[in-house]
């Protein structure tokens, strides 16, 4: 004889179950997007690896890691990698939907590149 319905337990839904909005990005493309940023600012070689280690004092083991996106760097290490590279600094902008301060960042870049050419020409013009 089954129970009646209202003795019945019904499970809950585990947060993680749900499926993903199209803005939000899941821990495995949080991994590639940083994974594919280090390779793109550091390279593929072991030297690299070397030095995202100095810069974020992360273990080595670690940082082999996020480099082979088995996994990502924790939030003071992923600050440690914003701070010194400017391709992981993008990524987490893109991943984090503020393409506009990608763009304002450029902005800024481009003006820095373009007064230091015309100082340069003044100074040969000169």
């Amino acid at each position: 004889m089954s129970p009646p319905k209202k003795d019945r337990k019904i499970q809950s839904i585990p947060l993680n179950s749900y499926p993903l909005k199209v803005n939000e990005i899941g821990s495995a493309d949080f991994t590639r997007t940083i994974a594919q940023a280090l390779h793109k600012e550091f390279g593929d070689t072991h030297a690299a690896v070397k030095t995202v280690v100095a810069l974020t004092k992360a273990n080595e083991r670690a940082v082999k890691n996020w480099f082979s996106a088995k996994n990502g760097p924790t939030g003071r290490h992923l600050v440690d990698l914003v701070r010194t590279s400017d391709e992981v600094l993008e990524a987490v902008l893109r991943m984090s939907g503020r393409s506009d301060l990608i763009v304002a960042k450029k902005l800024a870049e481009s003006k820095r590149t373009l007064l230091k050419m015309l100082r340069l020409i003044g100074e040969l013009q000169s």
